[in-house]
């Protein structure tokens, strides 16, 4: 079984501990791999690699950084079919959706190195005639990212593309569960070609490479994408040392199913949203807040659909969703599933983890469906990141805006209506960075800004233009003849 290395001023190392981690296939329990189990004194190298990379990375021309990232999209494209197998085998994620994911890494590569052809500044008129004024933006530094498991190759690429587009240098920390997958995306920048130090990657525990990240000086900015309480910290640790910080964690995502909604869309838009990738994403579908007088109707659909899921091994045809991806995050929805039935909510679907010759080897659960919950469950409070849903019954429109924002966070909701009227209201009600109408709650394009309210991350926003917000700072110019 093949061990993978860390990437380290443009060499493949093994960690000085000498010590690995098995990565494991959620849907057989085979070995995948080993991952390096890093120290701090294999961090210290990559920010040293990097640190010494930053300033002649930042003198290059942004088309020049830009023909390094179209190299690596078409290295990445070429590789899309055995990256999209590794992602499936290390976290359970279908086929099909592993593909697309790849592919959309592929589109932002693209996207931001063509942003090496943009403006970075303007021009201001000074109060002085005989004076010129304008702005430039300059990279941070070296930039820390600390990257989750549940998608490996399109949250690492969104943060490292435009990290490097604005010339900063890159110290990489992926998640352990899909080490595998982000080396592979690393070796796509290995032969592109990229300088020495500019890009590098250490795998480790989190609470050694995570927090030596968080804590090494020679780090300028964090971008980190997880849950709300590792979020937290970071942001404690970040502002201790004056470190810039870009947070993006949980999400309680609500769907408005209004008394005039199409309900074969809202339950394939609801359906979608909740239950592909497992459950598994901060924007899925996780409360459904359904009309009082159209909900026999509505889940009598759903549960129609919820019947027809075909479960199993991602990487088998037809599978349309796999399993959780590790034991542990199994145990955790099991969990939730298990409170809310000893809150009193009604279990109309699932809830159990699936067994069977197929299933023994997997960490299986059936997509799940309460119904009757009162918003004030920890069902409807908590993320649980797996297949569960929440159905919250309403009598009007102005109860379910309340009902949506009734969460300490605020990402991504959703509503279906044909009321122009009700769009409205909700786009401006609804206290949540991405709202999408008669369309499911995951989902944002490449191209757009991504971010949530509240307690769903730092007010900042990744993707598309926002993201030179977070990876330069402005420089004021004034220049006197």
């Amino acid at each position: 079984m093949k061990a993978y290395t860390n990437y380290i001023s443009g060499e493949w190392r093994p960690s000085v501990s000498g010590n690995s981690k098995k990565v494991i296939n959620p849907a057989t329990q085979e070995v995948v791999g080993h991952t390096p189990a890093s120290t701090v004194e294999d961090l210290d190298a990559a920010v040293q690699a990097a640190s010494e990379a930053k300033d002649s990375w930042a003198g290059l021309s942004g088309a020049a950084r830009g023909d390094y990232l179209f190299k690596v999209a078409n290295l990445l494209e070429s590789r899309l079919g055995d990256i999209a197998v590794t992602m499936t085998r290390e976290m359970g994620k279908t086929f099909p959706e592993a593909k697309g994911e790849t592919a959309r890494g592929v589109a932002i590569l693209r996207y931001y190195a063509g942003e090496g052809m943009r403006k970075v500044g303007d021009v201001i008129p000074s109060t002085d005639s005989e004076a010129f004024m304008f702005t430039k933006r300059v990279p941070l530094g070296v930039v820390g990212i600390i990257t989750p498991w549940n998608f490996p190759v399109a949250i690492p690429i969104w943060k490292m593309a435009p990290a490097l587009i604005y010339g900063n240098t890159v110290v990489i920390k992926p998640a352990s569960e899909t080490a595998i997958t982000a080396a592979k995306v690393i070796e796509c920048f290995h032969e592109a070609g990229l300088p020495k130090g500019v890009i590098n990657m250490v795998t480790g525990s989190g609470s050694v490479i995570g927090n030596g990240i968080v804590n090494h000086t020679g780090i300028a900015g964090i971008s980190f994408t997880g849950s709300d309480v590792v979020g937290k910290q970071i942001a404690r640790g970040a502002v201790e040392r004056g470190a810039k910080f870009q947070l993006e964690m949980g999400g309680k995502n609500p769907v408005i199913i209004s008394e005039d909604a199409d309900l074969e869309k809202a339950v394939e838009g609801t359906i979608s949203g909740a239950f592909r990738s497992t459950g598994q994403k901060c924007t899925a579908t996780s409360r459904v807040l359904v009309h009082r007088n159209i909900k026999q109707a509505f889940v009598d659909k759903l549960l129609s659909a919820s019947e027809s899921i075909k479960i199993g091994n991602g990487l088998e045809e037809g599978v349309w969703m796999g399993p959780c991806s590790s034991e542990a995050q199994m145990e955790t929805v099991l969990s939730y599933i298990e409170k809310g039935k000893e809150e009193g909510a009604k279990l109309l679907f699932g809830g159990n983890r699936l067994t069977g010759s197929e299933y023994d080897q997997g960490f299986y659960v059936e997509p799940t469906i309460f119904d009757d919950v009162d918003s004030k469950m920890q069902i409807a409070q908590e993320e649980i990141f797996g297949p569960v849903i929440a159905i919250i019954p309403f009598d009007d429109l102005d109860e379910a805006f309340t009902l949506a924002n009734d969460t300490q966070f605020g990402l991504s909701a959703s509503i279906y209506t044909e009321n122009v009227s009700a769009m409205l209201k909700f786009i401006d009600r609804v206290d949540a960075g991405l709202v999408r109408i008669n369309a499911e709650t995951a989902g944002v394009e490449l191209q757009a800004p991504f971010g949530g309210m509240k307690s769903s991350s730092s007010h900042s926003r990744e993707q598309g233009e926002a993201a030179i917000e977070f990876y330069t700072s402005i420089k004021t110019v004034f220049v006197k003849g």
